[in-house]
């Protein structure tokens, strides 16, 4: 027997609110380490964009993403997104943000680890290429084959003649992609050196965000003119007109994300996709079917 249709509508707003919840749990996590830290440490409250505001706009371009990811989808279209950055600039966080209300077999996001032996022993953009985009998937890429001219190099795990190769095959292995058809963005999130020393004391001090700090990461700080001189050359001899570079401006996490969605949404033209209505068939009932009890044993605590 249906519910009534006021105990139907009921249910829809506690699933609305409920998914609306994921959202504000990441913020809320944020906003706890955001105090943590100010009470700790005597830090400055940044003025930011407004909450309501932030959470309308976001919610919003989110439903744009859903469109994007259905034409994606309806066109067959196969889109590369490269997120590159400074550690603790913000890529995950955005990265969060795009993919939360999409489906997974779509939008996937690939973050691969350090090289084995043998795949510093192949051509070096063999280990991405079987995550490229089949015809209808979107890729994301938290830090990409841009890491040869990034840690790799300032932390010496390339030789010189190494970096100079990748700069003289970047080019035209991105012409390459974009040729066979895949629409390719690269965003570089940029924040200031005293915005990274801050987000980095916040994870120091938060036992639930130290697993974020690497030794990597901590070294970065050493070496902050030297990534800041790589980036600087990276940008200009891989700026190209095929695939330009886009830096999001990020000391401001809440307004990077939207500036950088509202980009994305920019530079893929996609329309409403056509749909046939969906209509939920009745079930099928059987007199002789019984449900069998599930053993009290078998349940999960009821704790809460």
């Amino acid at each position: 027997m249906s519910e009534p249709i006021q105990d139907q509508l009921s249910r829809i707003k506690d699933e609305i609110a409920d998914s609306f919840d994921e959202e504000l749990e990441l913020q809320m996590e944020e906003d706890r380490l955001d105090d943590m830290i100010s009470e700790g440490m005597s830090e400055p409250a940044q003025a930011g964009i407004d909450r309501k505001l932030y959470f309308r706009e976001l919610f919003r371009l989110q439903h744009e993403l859903v469109r994007l990811q259905d034409w994606v989808q309806y066109k067959k279209l196969k889109v590369v997104i490269l997120f590159e950055g400074r550690d603790s600039a913000g890529k995950g966080g955005a990265i969060k943000r795009v993919t939360q209300r999409l489906n997974p077999r779509v939008a996937r996001v690939v973050a691969l680890p350090a090289p084995t032996e043998r795949e510093q022993n192949q051509w070096y953009f063999q280990r991405y290429v079987p995550h490229l985009p089949a015809a209808g998937e979107m890729v994301m890429f938290d830090r990409s084959w841009y890491n040869r001219a990034g840690v790799e190099r300032v932390m010496g795990f390339c030789t010189p003649q190494q970096v100079e190769e990748f700069f003289r095959d970047v080019p035209e292995f991105e012409r390459m992609l974009v040729r066979s058809g895949i629409i390719l963005l690269k965003y570089w999130f940029s924040i200031t050196d005293d915005e990274q020393e801050f987000r980095f004391k916040m994870r120091i001090h938060d036992p639930l965000k130290q697993w974020k700090l690497s030794p990597m990461d901590l070294e970065s700080r050493v070496h902050w003119e030297d990534y800041t001189r790589a980036k600087e050359e990276m940008l200009d001899r891989t700026h190209i007109p095929e695939a330009p570079w886009w830096v999001v401006q990020a000391v401001d996490k809440k307004k990077a994300r939207l500036n950088m969605i509202a980009h994305l949404l920019g530079q893929i033209p996609y329309e409403t996709v056509p749909k046939d209505p969906v209509v939920l068939p009745e079930r099928v009932r059987h007199d002789d079917y019984i449900r069998n009890p599930v053993p009290a044993e078998m349940y999960v605590p009821e704790v809460y």
